[in-house]
């Protein structure tokens, strides 16, 4: 749970700080009454006391023990924990010392999970720079990051990690990595100009952060904020702010643990009143009627369910983890199958995180190129019809301007340096281009870097025949208009305004399906050309095409994302990225439709009003260009409307929306060490896909534990009221506790185990997802009274006849025994499906070996049990005719037509 008004406290502290990329860098340095010379030693130390070290602070953590403690208050464990004392009481130590053992498990699981929990800060701070180059006095020193101070004048480099938030002051092409705190999957251009106010974090193209590092260029910039201060802060301050969710199943077993709780109370309660009725208010009387009713309370407690439901959800994670799902917190393996909301990232998750040219325009036609990703297999198709690469002059002009024009580079897999850069050269490499062949025909010689404010780069090259060429890519506006000529029809002709505007038509159109576009041109030069400069290099260009690309969709995401439809679940994408990408990539996955079509950006989000958000959060499917509190409120509002919600994230940017959220789902390859901490589960390939397989392994591990549960508690009441009503009656125990043991452990036990690892069934995946307000129950209750009434009267009826037909004890309670046992693995075959009964499941019923095996086997091993001498004296039983066998046999064989199809379903009461 969220502290009260996490999420607009958290949107006062990030509105709280100064809108220091709206202001000239003068009135910076004027405010923070600093200079580009840096602060004196005096002043940064008098700062340093004012505004504490720029570290990352923490709230008081709970120690070791209260986190112990911490799970000694479930409310299962207070109940184990009595029955274990009771079990004592009546000097049954054997129960007592397994119902404890049982608890020490699930207190321990439970202590590892929250321990882990809290570790998230510490890998925050990993991702502060040990190391600042500043200025203090004019003189350019190396200090511990946490002794930098605002108004500190800090210096930037290929590599450096940002010590603090900073406003840029002086630049040279610099670009920073910022996906860990925006999720930018680009790396962003830096640039000096003043911007709006009202610009997330993201947009903010003048200032640097902490955590993130530089990737090109060079800096210098003035700190504006520190430690808590920062936007790394900030989200440090959202996750400490958060208490330690409970899952939905953690809730639902509370729940049912105190009604549990209440009901064998008030059972034992009525037996305990009736045997003082039957027996009198003597002193001995009182203590046999209370021991009396401690037993039955024992007996009907399902002691073995934590267990069981640890067992399930252990196994749930392993197969997990085989499918590339790592499970962090064990009750996450179930939690994932009541999600009704999945939150994804696009970058990575839902899109292969590769830019990827999909378009050339070259010749006035437009081109096709298949292929994703960095996989150099991809073919160029017009229309449909395949292209000869070879022997197209353009295309491969184009292509070779794309790929020497660049800076990156490609081993065949990966890209190392800027992924638009990749692709060009990947698009060439599709294209039967060898890079390193092609660099040794046309040597660079020297180049005019990429800046801003031209949004041009420019290589200069020696070409095959001794020549000199310029080779030029930009924005395409910018590339129109320095060129005077055009590559068409295999020769360079004039550049009509005609053809200028239609060119310019193209790329809009491009630019509204979210292609992120290069314009290509090139320039002969003099062989006598050594000043190379902008105004001699960069004017009359001679077009050549259009490179358009895109990070485009994984092909996996589309199957997930229409299955996740026939699921009933609700696939929204939240990004960094910008809104018609966002879109475009929506469209092509099926996840935006004409009925599903609101997409929001974060500005349009602060601009609402609650209420006004409140009406239309369930209707969105894109949120584009949001930040960490944006992502916080997403998720709080979509909890308010009661769904489940999943998030992903992959970036420092994540962490507190994954800890909010029901079950936080970070990236296993590109995510940072702060999401996987924050996160509940992580995808170790990155992909969407496996997080909606995750989701029918959820659905199928909530299934197997209503299973035992039904099973177990279907079983668990009869022997209460057997026991109860003979007792009272007079007569001696139907059941001994030895023989209850041994029920508990051989016929509820395996079998039940079993049930946990039962296959998905076939419509696990076609069916909406649950009720979240829906009891673990719901549903059951009408099948577990009608086994409990056939059991209870099927044991009376085998406790009579021994005891009023054969007037034999010890064959009255045998019978009993076995009848109970018996009619526990026959009802079994019915707590399978919810829909379907033994008799109609067909070859499903033999889909689990593991249930085939126990269930004989606790059957051959229950019938061979009075005839054997030592055991059947262990267990205070004796041999039974073939009649009275088979007397037993036809009574508990009724468990057989239990059938789920008449009493379950939502027709019936609900115990929730």
């Amino acid at each position: 749970m969220i502290k009260n008004e996490t999420v607009k406290w958290f949107k006062e502290l990030s509105s709280s700080t100064r809108n220091w990329h709206s202001m000239k860098k003068e009135e910076v340095l004027q405010a923070l009454q600093s200079s580009e010379q840096g602060l004196s030693v005096i002043e940064a130390e008098h700062r340093l006391d004012k505004y504490g070290p720029n570290v990352l602070r923490e709230e008081k953590k709970r120690r070791l023990l209260q986190l112990l403690l911490d799970q000694v208050k479930d409310a299962f464990v207070i109940l184990l924990l009595v029955a274990s004392a009771m079990s004592y009481l009546i000097g049954e130590m054997a129960d007592a010392i397994m119902i404890v053992v049982i608890v020490a498990i699930v207190v321990v699981i439970g202590f590892i999970q929250e321990y882990r929990s809290e570790k998230a800060l510490d890998a925050l701070k990993k991702l502060t720079a040990p190391t600042a180059r500043i200025m203090r006095d004019g003189e350019i020193e190396t200090i511990p990051s946490s002794q930098v101070v605002p108004g500190d004048i800090i210096l930037l480099e290929v590599g450096d990690r940002v010590p603090a938030d900073s406003r840029l002051l002086n630049i040279a092409s610099l670009k920073t990595d910022e996906a860990p705190l925006t999720g930018e999957s680009s790396p962003v251009l830096k640039s000096l100009e003043v911007l709006d106010k009202e610009l997330p974090v993201a947009d903010q193209k003048n200032s640097v952060f902490m955590g993130t590092h530089t990737i090109f260029g060079r800096a210098k910039a003035i700190v504006t904020s520190t430690g808590m201060d920062t936007e790394f802060g900030k989200i440090a301050s959202a996750v400490q702010a958060m208490e330690e969710k409970k899952t939905p199943l953690t809730i639902k077993l509370d729940v049912f643990a105190k009604k549990l709780g209440l009901i064998i109370i008030g059972l034992c309660g009525i037996i305990f009143l009736l045997e003082i009725v039957e027996h009198g208010i003597g002193a001995d009387a009182v203590i046999e009627g209370f021991m009396t009713a401690i037993a039955l309370a024992v007996s009907a407690v399902p002691e073995a369910l934590p267990a069981l439901v640890i067992i399930t959800l252990a196994l749930g994670a392993r197969n997990l983890a085989g499918r590339n799902a790592i499970v962090r917190r064990l009750a996450s393996a179930e939690t994932l199958g009541s999600t009704t909301v999945i939150c994804a990232d696009k970058t990575g998750t839902l899109s292969r995180g590769e830019m990827t040219v999909r378009k050339l325009y070259i010749n006035n036609q437009l081109i096709d190129v298949s292929g994703v990703g960095y996989e150099p297999k991809g073919k160029f198709h017009i229309n449909n019809i395949p292209m000869n690469v070879q022997e197209n002059i353009h295309l491969n002009l184009l292509l070779r301007i794309g790929a020497l024009c660049n800076d990156a580079n490609y081993d065949g897999k990966t890209i190392r340096g800027d992924s638009t850069e990749g692709a060009l050269i990947v698009a060439a490499v599709k294209a039967q281009i060898n890079e390193s062949k092609l660099r040794e025909q046309y040597p660079r010689v020297d180049e005019i870097p990429f800046s801003s404010e031209r949004k041009l780069m420019t290589t200069i090259h020696s070409t095959p025949k001794g020549r000199q060429v310029a080779y030029v890519k930009g924005a395409p506006e910018i590339i129109i208009k320095n060129c005077l000529y055009i590559f068409e029809d295999s020769k360079v002709q004039k550049l009509t305004d005609d053809k200028k505007s239609k060119i310019l038509k193209i790329n809009e159109n491009l630019a509204s399906q979210a292609f992120r576009i290069l314009g290509i041109a090139y320039k002969d030069l003099p062989d006598t050309l050594r000043n190379f400069t902008e105004k001699t290099v960069e004017s009359d260009l001679v077009f050549v095409g259009l490179e358009a690309m895109i990070d485009p969709p994984r092909e996996e995401a589309v199957d997930a994302i229409a299955m996740c439809k026939q699921a009933g679940i609700r696939n929204v994408m939240i990004t960094g990225d910008h809104k018609l990408t966002a879109i475009a990539i929506a469209k092509e996955i099926g996840m935006m439709d004409e009925t599903h079509n609101l997409a929001l950006t974060g500005t349009e989000l602060d601009n609402m009003t609650d209420e006004e958000y409140d009406k239309i959060v369930k209707d969105v499917v894109v949120y584009a260009r949001v930040s960490p509190m944006h992502k916080l409120k997403i998720v709080e509002a979509l909890k308010k409307k009661g769904e489940i919600v999943a998030m992903t994230g992959d970036g420092v940017n994540d962490a507190p929306a994954l800890k909010r959220a029901d079950i936080g789902v970070a990236m296993g390859i590109t995510g940072t060490d702060v999401s996987k901490e924050a996160a509940d589960m992580i995808l170790a390939d990155d992909n969407y896909a496996t997080l909606v397989n995750a989701v029918e392994s959820g659905r199928s591990i909530y299934d197997n534990i209503r299973k035992y549960i039904r099973f177990l508690l279907s079983c668990n009441f009869d022997e209460l009221l057997v026991i109860g009503v003979w007792t009272i009656a007079g007569f001696p125990l139907p059941l001994l506790p030895i023989q209850i043991l041994f029920v508990n452990l051989v016929t509820d036990g395996p079998p039940a185990i079993s049930l946990s690892v039962d296959p998905p069934a076939r419509d696990v995946m076609k069916r909406p997802p649950r009720n979240p307000r829906a009891g673990i129950f719901d549903g059951m209750f009408v099948f577990m009274l009608a086994s409990f009434l056939i059991q209870s009267i099927g044991s009376s009826i085998c406790f009579a006849y021994g005891m009023f037909i054969l007037n034999d004890y010890e064959k009255a309670t045998t019978m009993t025994f076995l009848q109970v046992a018996f009619f526990e693995l026959f009802v079994l075959w019915n707590c399978r499906s919810e829909t379907h009964s033994v008799w109609r499941l067909g070859r499903d019923n033999l889909n689990n070996k593991s249930f085939l095996i126990s269930v004989v086997a606790s059957f051959i091993l229950t019938i061979c049990l009075p005839y054997i001498p030592i055991l059947g004296s262990a267990f205070h039983i004796v041999p039974l005719t073939i009649t009275e066998l088979g007397l037993v046999l036809g009574i508990s064989s009724l468990g057989l037509f239990v059938l789920p199809e008449v009493f379950f379903g939502r027709k019936f009461l609900r115990w929730r």
